[in-house]
């Protein structure tokens, strides 16, 4: 799942070497850290956030599948 997030991500932003992913597992749920540069954080959120709900979407609907709960976390 971090490598799906990791390759979305570098495929938007203009530095795809400063996209860094990382996962926190959780028992029930795991939280996905995703780091963009400052310049490329509009980018990863969209217009009003459509984006980053898009991403967060494709995320929930892989998680389904892998029968595990994932959550999107954008770092500034």
């Amino acid at each position: 799942m971090k490598n799906l997030i990791e390759e979305i991500a570098k495929a938007l932003v203009d530095t795809p070497e400063e996209v860094a992913v990382n996962a926190v597992e959780g028992e029930q749920m795991t939280v996905i850290e995703l780091r963009v540069a400052p310049s490329d954080l509009g980018k990863i959120i969209g217009k009003q956030g459509r984006t980053a709900r898009s991403i967060r979407t494709i995320l929930g609907c892989a998680g389904i599948k892998l029968n595990r709960r994932f959550t999107l976390e954008i770092l500034e």
